[in-house]
């Protein structure tokens, strides 16, 4: 475990590879780094250098009082790059993360050689915000872990459901013991209920990506699909699995992002 001391917070990091051009992932709402357990070795084995963290009030980061926003993610992982010396870098972001990465866009453009927006939206809507709504109440009431089993219902597909059983079971078990304390939960979930980049999206200047799970119901892939309209030039692009696809198909997943990536580099 590596820990770097910044924006007054520790942040928990990974950083893999020695290849000449970093990526680098930032997860979702109450995700930590293992996250992207199923797309780091095949980032890695395509030449890249890897970089993964634990957002603040998640995994072993810190989880100082809050709300956050999206915003002061954005700033934690700038930070975090700057203090490393990570520059001319591929954005990741998927659902909350692709949130983030829209603000450090905006922020920071001159850092970025890509931007990848996956499972993700510019604002949430009346159908979203009733989710998150729904959410802070039950976890409230009865607690993250049992979020956590509502959330599963809404990330997987039925095909999941019905045919790999045992699979389910892990991520079920994982998620359910993922240790967030309820202030930290909801302060990470405020970010994604105020998240609002509507008006700016026009200012992205970034080669960027925009992916959903075709069969997206928790973040709907209307909303994706808004998202990547609102970015001039941004490309769009679907792969099989709902809002986990991510863990769900991460071949195909894995391999859209690899080519959009070598896209990128071969024009740079």
């Amino acid at each position: 475990m590596a820990v770097a001391h910044v924006n007054d917070i520790d942040l928990n990091y990974r950083l893999e590879g020695d290849g000449e051009e970093t990526v680098v992932l930032v997860n979702g709402l109450a995700d930590d780094l293992e996250t992207w357990m199923l797309q780091t070795p095949a980032l890695l084995e395509a030449g890249y250098r890897v970089l993964r963290f634990d957002n603040r009030g998640i995994g072993s980061s810190d989880a100082p009082p809050g709300p956050y926003t999206t915003e002061l993610f954005a700033r934690d992982t700038k930070a975090l790059v700057d203090e490393l010396g990570i520059t001319d870098f591929h954005l990741l972001g998927v659902s909350m993360g692709g949130m983030i990465a829209q603000e450090y866009a905006l922020a920071h453009p001159e850092d970025l050689a890509s931007l990848t927006l996956a499972c993700t939206y510019a604002a949430p809507g009346p159908f979203c915000s009733r989710m998150f709504a729904l959410w802070a109440d039950m976890a409230q009431d009865r607690g993250v872990p049992f979020v956590m089993r509502d959330v599963t219902l809404w990330a997987f597909t039925l095909e999941f459901f019905e045919q790999r059983g045992e699979e389910l079971e892990e991520f079920e078990s994982e998620m359910a013991q993922m240790p967030q304390s309820l202030e930290a939960y909801l302060s990470q979930l405020h970010s994604i209920q105020s998240h609002d980049t509507t008006a700016r999206l026009a200012e992205i200047a970034t080669p960027t990506l925009v992916l959903a799970g075709e069969e997206d119901i928790l973040i709907p892939v209307a909303l994706s699909k808004r998202l990547q309209e609102q970015i001039p030039g941004a490309r769009w692009q679907t792969v099989p699995g709902g809002h986990a696809c991510i863990w769900e198909h991460p071949d195909p997943f894995n391999t859209a992002v690899l080519e959009f990536l070598a896209g990128v580099s071969a024009r740079s």
